[in-house]
C-alpha cells in the first residue's frame, strides 16, 4: 500500500524545498499556514498535518513534511514506514462511534510529537470528518482555542473539513469540559441535529 517509490526530480528541480504548484499559502489563528493541495498533506500547525489516506500512505510526501508520528483512524491497521511512530484508532465514520473516547489520547500525543520536534499526520479515509474533529480537539487544548476558533482555524488549512454530527456533538462536550462554555451549540434542523454554524446553510438548502 505504501508508495515508496523514488521521488522523481522533474518539474520541482533538485533545490525545491517541496512546495508544488498547487500548494497555496494561507492564514489561521496566529500561524502561517501553507496547504498542500486538496489531495496532499495539509499543514495545520508547524507540528500538525491533516489527509486523506492516499497522502498518508504516499513516503514521499511524509518525507518532505518530515512526519515522525501517524495517527490513522481508519478501521483498517496500515503500519508506517521504518521510523515513524504509529498510533491506530479503529473508528468507524458514523455518528454514534466514540471518537471523543480519544479526544485526550490523540491531542496529548500530537503535543507530546511536538515537544520532541517531531511532526504528527493524523488522517482517516477521506480526510473530512474523524481527521479534522481529532485536530480540532487537539487545538482546544493545547492550542486553548475555542471549538468555533478551532473549526475556522482547520477549515482554512482543509477547506473540505466537516465532522459528522455525532462528532460535533462530542467536541460540544469536550469544550463544555474544557472551558467551561460553549462556542458553538447543536441546533434542531430539516437535517436533524446539526452545529449552529451550518444554521445559515441549512436554511438555503432546497428542500428534495
Amino acid at each position: 500500500m505504501w508508495e515508496c517509490q523514488q521521488q522523481l526530480r522533474t518539474d520541482e528541480g533538485e533545490s525545491s524545498p517541496g512546495r508544488k504548484q498547487d500548494e497555496v499559502e494561507t492564514e489561521a489563528p496566529g500561524q502561517r499556514k501553507w496547504m498542500g493541495g486538496l489531495s496532499g498533506l495539509c499543514r495545520v500547525t508547524d507540528h500538525l498535518y491533516v489527509s486523506n489516506v492516499r497522502a498518508a500512505t504516499d513516503c514521499s510526501q511524509l518525507t518532505r513534511c518530515n512526519i515522525t508520528c501517524i495517527v490513522n483512524v481508519t478501521e483498517t491497521s496500515c503500519p508506517p514506514p521504518p521510523g515513524v511512530e504509529y498510533m491506530h484508532i479503529p473508528v468507524s465514520d458514523t455518528p454514534a462511534s466514540p471518537l471523543g473516547e480519544h479526544f485526550d489520547e490523540v491531542a496529548d500525543k500530537i503535543e507530546l510529537t511536538a515537544g520532541r520536534g517531531g511532526r504528527t499526520l493524523v488522517h482517516c479515509n477521506a480526510g473530512v470528518s474523524r481527521s479534522v474533529a481529532l485536530c480540532m480537539a487537539y487545538l482546544m487544548k493545547h492550542r486553548g482555542v475555542t471549538l468555533l476558533e478551532a473549526h475556522r482555524w482547520v477549515k482554512t488549512c482543509r477547506p473540505m473539513a466537516r465532522p459528522n454530527e455525532g462528532f460535533w456533538k462530542q467536541l460540544v462536550r469536550y469544550e463544555m469540559e474544557l472551558r467551561g462554555c460553549n462556542s458553538v451549540r447543536m441546533v434542531s434542523s430539516s437535517m436533524g441535529e446539526i452545529p449552529d454554524i451550518y444554521e445559515e446553510e441549512s436554511r438555503n438548502m432546497m428542500p428534495l
